[in-house]
């Protein structure tokens, strides 16, 4: 199949992700069909799409006749079968739960056209065990949005175990048809390309506030203030909401021992105080609503180096291009769009010197490599060491 055969495209889902994407199909020219399992879900999800086109259209974002036509082609309905009948391609934005993703996939599998591809938007979660659910695991593939998805310009393109090449490069153009700017990520590995570099480092500094290292506070001034970061390292995970932080860096430690969840978000969890939506998290939102923090400060800022958590991220990057996940300048795109860095972690790398790079793991490893779990993330990755001892960088001159 290429590009040009896709018309209609049924996304399952109509929450936070399932209606952007939703949005940004439609407005994009295709017919979309809106499936989820409530009414009220579903009418939620368009009434959400209808606000976002008015205010867009409003603001001379897109013109106002847009609107009508978008709205248009999109249908919704509470029945599977029903949904995906006619598709000709499938995008699953349902809660990430494995088991009932692989239910999903399953039932689509025996009722969509026979070369209608499925893509699920997971964050984490194994494209491949989504694939073995089908008897088309050739056509299943990853397409991770970034919340929110209208905004955010980053789209992992993954593949399964089994995933086509032409399932992929489908894929891939899809999502610069709809505006996207999408990357490869070659091989299915917890967290893929963005999460996967950027996770663990938010991991790393949960665990300095679990041991008392650091209070939250002074480590978000420091990235606030000393790097210009708006949401900081915690602040960001009571936005996003700590709950889906936590499962992520929970996927990470069920498949990559000894990888381990930081104490203090396990105690977030059990306490629920997952961030903005509960009103307190790392911080407290009496209005639900996120805002700098009041505890951030010039001076907190000066008792913790910021650069310390960019270390882990850059051993990471390198990690997924030393195991053929990913190209040098794909990882540093993904981190970059996917999290709104001025950088990516490899060029930070070149940029500090690898030698460099290698000594501050070592002296982080040296400090705090005996915390449970934290050494497989702060000794030097081998590719890292042999490439400071060479002199080279990872963006030749």
């Amino acid at each position: 199949m290429k590009l040009e055969d896709i018309k209609n495209i049924t996304v399952l889902g109509a929450g936070a992700m399932g209606h952007g994407i939703a949005q940004l199909c439609a407005v994009s020219g295709y017919n979309v069909v809106i499936r989820d399992i409530k009414q009220e879900f579903v009418d939620s999800g368009v009434g959400k799409i209808k606000w976002s086109l008015d205010k867009l259209a409003s603001k001379g974002k897109i013109p106002a006749d847009l609107v009508n036509a978008a709205m248009g082609r999109i249908t919704t309905t509470l029945d599977l079968k029903e949904s995906v009948k006619n598709c000709d391609f499938v995008i699953e934005a349902i809660p990430e739960i494995l088991k009932l993703k692989q239910d999903t996939f399953k039932e689509v599998d025996a009722v969509a056209p026979k070369h209608a591809i499925l893509a699920t938007n997971t964050s984490a979660l194994p494209v491949t065990g989504m694939a073995k659910a089908t008897k088309r695991p050739e056509k299943v593939v990853g397409m991770h949005f970034f919340n929110p998805p209208q905004i955010m310009r980053l789209v992992e393109v993954i593949y399964g175990d089994k995933t086509s090449k032409e399932t992929a490069e489908v894929t891939y153009n899809l999502a610069l048809k709809i505006g996207k700017e999408p990357v490869y990520c070659l091989k299915d590995i917890p967290g893929f390309l963005a999460n996967r570099v950027m996770n663990p480092p938010g991991n790393f500094l949960a665990w300095l506030v679990s041991e008392g290292i650091f209070t939250a506070a002074e480590i978000d001034s420091a990235s606030h203030f000393k790097l210009g970061n708006p949401m900081a390292n915690f602040g960001l995970m009571d936005f996003v909401g700590i709950d889906v932080g936590y499962h992520v860096q929970k996927f990470f430690e069920e498949k990559e021992p000894p990888y381990k969840v930081a104490p203090i978000l396990e105690e977030k969890m059990k306490k629920k105080e997952l961030g903005v939506k509960t009103g307190k998290g790392f911080y407290e939102y009496p209005e639900k609503t996120w805002r700098v923090p009041p505890e951030w400060s010039q001076d907190k800022a000066e008792k913790f180096d910021p650069m310390n958590s960019a270390m882990v991220a850059i051993n990471r990057a390198v990690q997924i291009v030393a195991d053929g996940v990913a190209s040098v300048e794909d990882v540093d795109k993904a981190v970059q769009l996917g999290f709104n860095m001025p950088f990516g972690m490899l060029q930070l790398a070149d940029s500090q010197g690898l030698d460099n790079v290698v000594k501050r793991l070592e002296e982080l490893d040296k400090k705090y490599g005996k915390i449970d779990g934290l050494h497989a993330l702060l000794e030097p990755h081998p590719l890292l060491r042999k490439k400071a001892e060479a002199g080279e960088k990872f963006y030749p001159q």
